[in-house]
């Protein structure tokens, strides 16, 4: 790149967030495929799934990672318990973007998925909720080398970070915790705050929602049916 600083110009490297596609399967069947930064591929897939309602996640029997066929990108295959199945009528092969999760869908009804009752959460001191997105930012290890990536987190009450994602798409990060939590069977999160390095959209609450998660902060502002979806 070329860098003008204090009216000079430098030709110097730069470091850039990977992007590339992701095919999740369920069962060696398509389901969607999103653009991703590649690391934790298994969670994000497990986490997608389980995040749309399509599987639940005491279902998942393992989840194997590949290459895809070309060469750009790869593959997940969830697999299921023998016993298990997929939830009726989920919709196949839906094509998610890097920025919205729910691109792709038929309709803003088709993505509100059943999910019991959040119950009331823990308490948070005030002095603890405005310090999370600054001990998030603290933590984002790739953000801090290319400036492009978003990150959820997961904390405690107590403000302490328990696990942090990033990713190019706000959501993918978000699933990724969820999906991470759901192979160590910790689901429902109802004594968890979860952060995000964006805005509070629809796709993160209705995340949060089916992973039983409480609270939500995120450093930008909340959309319409974010809101809605809240309350």
């Amino acid at each position: 790149m070329v860098r003008l600083r204090n009216g000079r110009a430098a030709s110097v490297a730069d470091v850039l967030a990977t992007e590339e596609p992701l095919e999740i399967r369920l069962g060696g069947e398509r389901v969607a495929v999103t653009m991703r930064t590649p690391a934790h591929d298994a969670e994000l897939a497990v986490g997608f799934l389980v995040g749309e309602g399509i599987v639940r996640p005491e279902d998942v029997a393992q989840a194997v990672e590949c290459r895809s066929e070309e060469g750009d990108g790869g593959v997940v295959d969830v697999k299921l318990r023998a016993s298990a199945a997929p939830s009726a009528g989920w919709q196949r092969n839906f094509y998610a973007t890097s920025s919205c999760g729910v691109c792709g869908k038929a309709s803003i009804e088709a993505v509100r998925v059943a999910a019991p009752p959040v119950g009331p959460g823990p308490r948070i001191d005030a002095d603890v909720l405005p310090a999370l997105p600054d001990r998030l930012r603290e933590a984002q290890r790739v953000f801090d080398r290319t400036g492009g990536l978003h990150a959820a987190g997961l904390f405690g009450a107590d403000g302490d970070l328990q696990l942090v994602r990033e990713d190019v798409g706000r959501h993918n990060a978000v699933d990724k915790v969820v999906g991470r939590s759901a192979l160590e069977g910790r689901l429902p999160l109802s004594d968890h705050v979860l952060v995000v390095s964006g805005r509070a959209s629809f796709e993160i609450i209705q995340k949060a929602l089916v992973a039983g998660i409480p609270a939500v902060a995120a450093v930008s502002a909340p959309s319409t049916l974010a809101v809605r979806l809240a309350r």
